[in-house]
């Protein structure tokens, strides 16, 4: 059956699949899906009017415990059948107040911002690569990877360990075919105990939905299986990170013509992109510092980017703004002709924030037809500080708070990311994340005492 469109397939798909009940979702701001279980009996009035939520009890959704309800007002399209609990079925909601849709909401933040492209005559097609931890606890806040063999200094590609978890990998991979994501690869990847699952890629809002249910799913199943999954930048400090890598391109709604590939298959400089492809990517990097406030936006993601190298010898993420052609040493990356991939994203970015950002940081650069000059074919993980400097790299931000500082200064996402009854949404976005960055700043860890309680 295809997807539905409108509130009567919505209804008429509910029946037709015998789903019991309904999770009514929306995410707040960092991401974490909230949800109503909506019984298929009462389908009729959720279509009509909703789900409502006490917005405020849900997270940075821009409420005061006296504010007027949310109402989660279901999109038909981003309805799945839930492969391990086929009596449940998703719907991501779009969140209303007094029946206008809430501009505090990530997802109507990306909307908005897709509606630009739209205008254009421009569709962004995005592919994620969402990497994943397996673990247990081990105490109130410490962790252990999962499978106890999983301890290679190598363990990238490690048959074994991808065997080990067979029946977790196979079931998602099921899932994800059943759900007709297009799975094409499951594999163990540079830190013991990550993992990464792939599917295939499509528009950006149908990607970002779909990077919030398979972090459900997954979460779920680890569960289920007596594990634990993290997205968490950086739960080990000895072992790789895990990212979001983000392939990018421009479609045409029109023609469903491919911009960012030449027509003869022609580019000087090599890598097989238009000059839409390299003015996008030059609006990738003149608003690099400031968008990873979004795509990296904890505390932890700096411990992730630029880093010293983990066990396995490579961080495999960005410290530096620069791009280059099959080279993951830098923030861009050209992995073969058409696209692009934004590898300064990381496991705890909201997809639709995220998304946003990147569509309004490209698309800066198509329209003021910027050039990224030649890309950088070097190592840059071996360049020295003063290498970089003679060469203009700038460094991504030490810290949240360096980000966050960036993030406010820039017109372009300030305007992406739109106003809000209250002002404008980055300022919103900054005060909770300097919040959350003073929050960890405030408190006395164990390095600190280790390292200064005899010091002095």
């Amino acid at each position: 059956m295809a997807s539905p469109e409108t509130g009567s397939d919505l209804i008429e798909a509910v029946r037709a699949d015998g789903v019991a009940f309904i999770l009514a979702m929306f995410v707040d701001m960092h991401g974490k899906p909230c949800a109503k279980l909506v019984p298929a009996s009462a389908v009729e009035g959720f279509v009509a009017g909703g789900a409502g939520f006490a917005g405020f009890a849900a997270g940075p959704m821009g409420q005061t415990p006296a504010s007027p309800d949310l109402l989660a007002m279901p999109d038909p399209p981003s309805y799945s059948v839930l492969p391990w609990k086929p009596d449940v079925a998703v719907v991501q909601c779009d969140p209303t107040v007094n029946g206008e849709v809430w501009p505090y909401a990530p997802r109507v933040i990306l909307k908005r911002q897709l509606g630009r492209l739209g205008h254009r005559d421009l569709v962004l097609k995005v592919g994620a690569e969402v990497e994943y931890f397996l673990v247990r606890r081990t105490g109130p806040t410490s962790i252990t990877v999962a499978d106890v063999l999983d301890a290679s200094t190598l363990p990238c590609y490690d048959a074994r360990g991808l065997l080990r978890m067979f029946d977790h990998l196979s079931t998602v991979s099921t899932h994800l075919n059943t759900l007709g994501w297009a799975n094409y690869a499951n594999d163990h990847e540079d830190a013991n105990g990550q993992f990464e699952q792939n599917f295939a890629f499509a528009d950006a809002l149908t990607t970002a939905d779909r990077v919030i249910l398979f972090r459900y799913m997954v979460h779920t199943l680890a569960e289920a299986a007596g594990m634990e999954a993290t997205f968490m930048p950086k739960p080990f400090g000895h072992l790789t990170g895990s990212g979001m890598h983000t392939h990018l391109s421009l479609w045409s709604s029109q023609s469903g013509a491919e911009l960012f590939m030449p027509s003869t298959g022609e580019d000087p400089r090599g890598l097989g992109l238009t000059p839409m492809a390299y003015a996008f990517i030059a609006g990738l990097l003149a608003h690099a510092r400031a968008l990873v406030a979004v795509t990296c936006p904890t505390v932890n993601s700096y411990k992730r980017m630029g880093a010293a190298a983990p066990d396995s010898g490579a961080t495999w993420a960005p410290a530096y703004v620069a791009y280059g052609g099959n080279n993951r040493t830098h923030m861009l990356r050209v992995p073969e002709p058409g696209r692009v991939e934004n590898r300064a994203v990381d496991g705890s970015a909201n997809p639709y924030l995220a998304f946003a950002v990147l569509a309004a940081a490209g698309l800066d650069g198509v329209e003021r037809g910027l050039d990224p000059g030649e890309p950088n074919q070097a190592n840059l993980f071996a360049a020295t500080p003063a290498e970089l400097a003679a060469r203009g790299i700038a460094t991504m931000p030490p810290t949240l708070l360096h980000a966050v500082e960036a993030l406010v200064d820039d017109a372009v996402l300030r305007a992406a990311l739109g106003k809000t009854p209250d002002g404008e949404y980055i300022d919103y976005y900054a005060q909770v994340k300097a919040k959350e960055f003073m929050d960890f700043h405030a408190s006395v860890t164990p390095w600190e005492v280790e390292r200064y309680l005899t010091l002095m």
